[in-house]
């Protein structure tokens, strides 16, 4: 028999995922299972419900908690997500039978020194940084302690393995395998002239990479900063410190994670 007895299940508010709420409690219930709807010391799994959106935003409220999570998809891509609402059924067999595995995904660590102190930021998918006006930002990017590059334009975009099929791949970053933990960094509408001479295309690194980005001249006032689509106030900053986290999210999974068929689904 399975370890899982407490489930903890939590959905966005479109007409389909409360419907798949519904559903989902009464099917645990029938299978046994104790369920609830808020996070607790006895809770054994977390079931969301909604798109990949929808997902990054419940691991951000939750601070990323070290309980499995599983996802069904009531969303458009759901890259993150097990099974769709017509599969609950099967979910939970698999689960009651234990045939299962647990991936492991290493979120993106980012620390922002800025001129009222530092904080620190998580991304599952990415973190960017970009100007918050209609005007370039100037940046030196500078990895485990060699200057890259210094660039100019929208701004810099670092992802992750996981995130190189979100916001990355929509602006030309490369599509990598999840298996290979790497970290990218995306130009975000680079300048490449006499003047200005900057990566046009995305750049790959270890998993080991310390990655620094800094203003090329003065602290730069115009700077938005995001994480996983959540913005965070605009701020003056001196460096951004970038790594691979040692926390992690714990996916359950039924399969061997069919990335690529995914991938041709939903791109090709």
């Amino acid at each position: 028999m399975s370890s899982i007895n407490n489930v903890c299940v939590l959905s966005n508010s479109l007409p389909l995922s409360l419907e798949t709420e519904t559903m989902l409690k009464d099917n645990l219930e029938a299978h046994g299972y104790i369920w609830t709807t808020q996070l607790d010391s006895t809770t054994d799994l977390i079931i969301c419900i909604g798109g990949d959106g929808s997902f990054l935003k419940t691991m951000h409220d939750l601070s990323f908690p070290t309980i499995p999570v599983v996802s069904i998809n009531t969303g458009h891509l759901g890259f993150f997500s097990e099974v769709t609402p017509d599969q609950i059924d099967f979910l939970l067999k698999r689960l009651q039978s234990g045939d299962y595995i647990i991936e492991e995904i290493h979120p993106l660590k980012a620390k922002i020194h800025s001129e009222k102190g530092s904080y620190t930021l998580h991304g599952i998918n990415e973190v960017v940084v970009k100007s918050s006006r209609c005007k370039p930002i100037h940046l030196k990017i500078t990895v485990n302690g060699q200057l890259i590059q210094t660039f100019s334009g929208d701004g810099i975009l670092v992802s992750t393995s996981t995130g190189s099929t979100a916001y990355s791949y929509s602006a030309g970053g490369s599509i990598v395998d999840p298996s290979l933990e790497v970290l990218q960094i995306t130009p975000l509408a680079p300048i490449n002239t006499n003047a200005y001479r900057c990566f046009t295309s995305s750049v790959i690194f270890p998993p080991s990479a310390h990655i620094h980005i800094t203003p090329e001249r003065e602290p730069e006032s115009y700077v938005l900063i995001s994480a996983d689509g959540i913005e965070q106030p605009l701020t003056w900053f001196k460096q951004i410190s970038l790594s691979l986290s040692f926390r992690s999210i714990r996916m359950l999974r039924l399969n061997q994670h069919d990335f690529w068929n995914k991938v041709i689904n939903k791109f090709l």
